[in-house]
């Protein structure tokens, strides 16, 4: 099962590291991991997504929190909550037709065009994963993929509740 984990933590070195141990010791694979500061630069939040036994993360989940560097740690999976990637992509656009399509298609699934060079597009998109792999999907039909970036899950709580200290 896919669950996403929500961690708000000290911002400071090694805090990462030790998470991602935790999950190494169990073999425990990491779909994708985001980590910055929040609005208080002493804090910083981290999601994670990852697939896998329930019984097993809900170890690794109470041997994360036990971590000094951990404030809190939830799993927004079955709440109501919202998810995003960013993905950067670069296309070939080559011709005219290679370049109104790559237009329209970016259009069609609301991204946007950042870059443009005399051959090459680089397209903006964000979303949850469905929608980036149906982009990606569809640009591979009209034109040549040259390059692909993600940023992985990030994912916050729907409604009043908050992750916080």
């Amino acid at each position: 099962m896919r669950r996403i984990l929500a961690i708000l933590m000290e911002n400071e070195p090694g805090s990462l590291s030790r998470i991602v141990g935790l999950f190494s010791q169990r073999a425990f694979n990491i779909e994708s991991l985001t980590v910055a500061p929040t609005e208080d630069s002493s804090l910083s939040r981290m999601t994670i997504a990852t697939k896998g036994d329930d019984k097993i993360l809900e170890q690794i989940v109470k041997q994360v929190n036990k971590l000094i560097d951990v404030i809190k740690i939830t799993d927004i999976t079955d709440r109501s909550h919202l998810e995003r990637e960013l993905l950067l992509v670069k296309v070939a656009a080559m011709s005219d037709k290679s370049r109104t399509e790559v237009k329209r298609i970016t259009d069609i699934f609301r991204g946007s065009i950042v870059d443009i060079g005399k051959q090459i597009y680089t397209v903006q998109l964000t979303g949850d994963a469905e929608k980036l792999n149906a982009f990606i999907e569809t640009l591979k039909n009209e034109t040549e993929i040259i390059e692909a970036v993600r940023s992985g899950t990030v994912g916050i709580a729907r409604g009043e509740k908050a992750l916080r200290i």
